[in-house]
């Protein structure tokens, strides 16, 4: 989907060019209004390329979704008392392993629902996980015991779902911004899959694992 944004960005950032040599010349030839409604329309067409840029760039690592897919596999495997290691695998192949502690595995997305302004442009209800952490089944522990998180998203030079938070004037291409997170507990060996749908994350056991 950034592919199509890039395309847009390219294509608006040349026509802007065209239009504002193409006012030059009419202003110079003395054609005010002709000139200046070139140089008017380059300049719209300038914002739009600087737009699909920054969503382009801002939503890098997001993946479209419009339906439920597995996101992830996760096995979990206990390395002591409350404390266990998950190993993720990713469908493009990438591969993770984090040491957690915890009665449970949390695990929590941002996902972006745009409005039909923003769908004109080819964007749909995209997704990234964020990260991942181990989860106190105990209030009282989760006050308390210490806390293991690691980031599951990919780096990039800014990221639109806090971008959306903090200006306002986006407003009109984000329809909704939200965190959605699930846990399960895993007090012994087992594999799951991890799914995101339009309504959010969820998990699912697919099997014991045998140490």
């Amino acid at each position: 989907m950034n592919q199509v944004l890039v395309v847009v960005a390219g294509g608006a950032a040349v026509l802007s060019l065209l239009l504002v040599v193409v006012a030059i010349l009419t202003l110079r030839a003395r054609r005010w209004l002709g000139g200046t409604l070139a140089l008017l329309l380059g300049l719209l067409a300038l914002a739009l390329a600087a737009l699909a840029g920054l969503v382009a760039v801002g939503t890098a690592g997001y993946r479209s979704l419009t339906h439920e897919e597995v996101v992830a596999t996760v096995t979990t495997v206990p390395s002591g008392p409350q404390a266990f290691r998950a190993a993720f695998r990713f469908p493009d192949g990438r591969i993770g392993e984090y040491d957690l502690e915890g009665d449970e595995v949390l695990i929590d997305a941002h996902i972006l629902k745009w409005r039909y302004s923003a769908n004109l442009l080819g964007l749909t209800t995209q997704y990234e996980l964020d990260r991942i952490a181990g989860r106190w089944a105990s209030a009282e522990d989760e006050r308390s015991r210490r806390h293991t998180v690691y980031s599951l998203s990919q780096p990039k030079p800014f990221d639109f779902f806090n971008l959306a938070r903090r200006y306002t004037p986006l407003a009109f291409l984000v329809d909704a911004e939200y965190g959605s997170g699930t846990f399960v507990q895993v007090g012994r060996p087992a594999q799951y899959e991890v799914s995101v749908s339009t309504t959010g994350l969820l998990i699912r056991k697919i099997g014991e694992v045998v140490p």
